[in-house]
């Protein structure tokens, strides 16, 4: 199994959304960067992700999502009327693909990207924590997803103290 982690702004797309798709499940689509393009390529049904809030008052990671569909041709590339819409994207020979996505379940507590640089030693190379990192879709080592885990059980006993 792989690990991700897929950011999106709450307003745009967040966990709210995700909550009230049918099942829980959506596609994630709209993704017009070649690298998170090729992640989004990588992804195997099954593999799980963190949802990310960005750019919002508090970002950080709000849920955990599984991948229950692998990489398929993003509809909205040939779409002229959706803001996702590309003009040179070629339906013989797609240049952008979705996954779909399901909700595992939402943190009970964030883990906000303030705690996440607290504890820049056990995530070093984790890819958001990266000086210029803008992608919306990344890859998480399985070191990091455990740490990032870790973290959510300390948050929350924090919080109850």
């Amino acid at each position: 199994m792989n690990y991700w982690l897929l950011k999106s702004e709450p307003t745009s797309f967040g966990i709210d959304h995700l909550r009230k798709s049918p099942r829980q499940t959506t596609y994630w689509d709209g993704v017009r960067n070649y690298q998170a393009r090729n992640f989004l390529r990588a992804m195997k049904k099954g593999d799980q992700a963190f949802l990310y809030h960005s750019s919002c008052e508090e970002p950080g990671i709000i849920g955990v999502i599984q991948i229950v569909r692998e990489a398929y041709p993003d509809p909205t590339a040939f779409d002229p009327k959706d803001h996702h819409y590309d003009p040179k994207s070629d339906k013989q020979a797609p240049r952008w693909f979705m996954v779909d996505v399901k909700l595992q379940r939402a943190l009970e507590i964030p883990i906000t990207l303030r705690a996440l640089k607290e504890r820049r030693a056990a995530l070093a190379g984790l890819a958001l924590l990266q000086t210029g990192n803008r992608l919306s879709v990344m890859p998480v080592d399985p070191r990091h997803w455990a740490a990032i885990l870790k973290l959510e059980g300390a948050t929350a006993r924090s919080r109850s103290k």
